[in-house]
């Protein structure tokens, strides 16, 4: 399995989840864990999902991702899970 973490945080508005999610799925993207907040007024999004049956390349994805984030107001950020794992060993 390959695995991503996909961060999202930015001023809340309507769609955020929706807009994410659907390009996750036509892009064969399976969604494992998702958890978000909203504080304040600020959104925040941590997903770990599976890019095994993706058909793109990560640094497209990612390029896509960031691109989308932009769309709608928010930062997203794409991660292969061994570099954040070590990014954030102790």
């Amino acid at each position: 399995m390959n695995k991503t973490i996909i961060t999202v945080v930015g001023k809340d508005t309507v769609g955020i989840i929706a807009r994410v999610c659907t390009y996750l799925a036509e892009n064969k993207i399976n969604i494992l864990d998702i958890s978000q907040t909203i504080v304040q007024g600020y959104f925040n999004m941590m997903m770990i999902v599976d890019t095994n049956h993706m058909e793109k390349i990560f640094g497209e994805m990612a390029d896509e991702l960031h691109a989308l984030g932009e769309e709608i107001g928010v930062d997203i950020k794409c991660q292969k899970e061994e570099i954040f794992d070590k990014m954030h060993r102790i």
